[in-house]
């Protein structure tokens, strides 16, 4: 695909219905009016205490993936937690699934917010990859951006890195942006370099992503969810996902 893809991370959707017991808003009638607008894949991040998103979403948007074969479903979260189980509970009843990004998330944290370390999570992070690709799944792994780690990501198996974007978002339009954007584009660079694809997530909102997008080199996928679901409650879901394909757009075109 020649252009970076848009995976809506539904998370959001699933909090605000978990705080009643009407089943709304769908977390499967978002997915449908995102992919229909356009999305290229729906991620979701299930936690041991589903607090949003729970083990049967995941099955119920596996199923409505299975309607739209080119469009991707990426499940992410902690291995050594409930991720595996999840993606192993899909594979045996025949539910598409194409990628898993490991999160070095604890049980109960607010959200994700630093990435794997290396040499230190080298060993323990090795077997569960090998998992994974048994089970015929892209991985991916959460990581912050350094350059000198993604070699190690590399030789553990991972077959992409997820660049925690957060420091970027956090010095967008101050006078740390351009120093935050060298650092995230020489990590890209590192990561292709070692024969890794390069997605990204964490923050990116339609001021930032354009720009993100137009410097950064390589930028296979972005999964956003936080913010896209938050512009969703003014815009509604179609025009939002189509602005973020906009903004997509915009940087691949000033790229080119």
């Amino acid at each position: 695909m020649n252009t970076t893809a848009l995976s809506v991370n539904l998370n959001k959707v699933a909090l605000v219905r978990n705080t009643r017991h009407l089943g709304i808003p769908s977390v499967t009638r978002a997915a449908t009016l995102c992919l229909q607008a356009g999305a290229h894949g729906i991620t979701v991040h299930p936690r041991p205490d589903e607090r949003h998103i729970r083990a049967g979403d995941v099955r119920e948007l596996a199923a409505l993936l299975q309607a739209w074969p080119e469009r991707e479903f990426n499940v992410e979260g902690n291995p050594l937690h409930n991720l595996m189980d999840c993606v192993r509970d899909l594979r045996s009843r025949k539910l598409p699934v194409h990628q898993v990004t490991f999160v070095p998330d604890s049980e109960g944290q607010f959200t994700s917010d630093h990435g794997w370390n290396f040499p230190a999570d080298a060993d323990r992070l090795r077997p569960l990859i090998v998992r994974a690709k048994e089970l015929g799944l892209r991985v991916s792994l959460f990581m912050d951006a350094d350059p000198a780690a993604m070699a190690a990501a590399k030789a553990v198996g991972a077959d992409r890195v997820e660049l925690y974007t957060e420091p970027y978002a956090a010095a967008w339009g101050g006078a740390q942006q351009q120093t935050q954007l060298a650092r995230f584009a020489a990590a890209a660079q590192a990561a292709l370099d070692a024969g890794l694809g390069v997605n990204a997530g964490h923050d990116l909102n339609r001021d930032n992503l354009a720009q993100f997008i137009r410097q950064v080199p390589g930028v296979a996928e972005v999964s956003i969810g936080h913010a896209l679901i938050a512009d969703a409650l003014e815009l509604g879901y179609c025009a939002t996902v189509q602005d973020y394909l906009r903004c997509i757009h915009e940087g691949r075109s000033c790229r080119s």
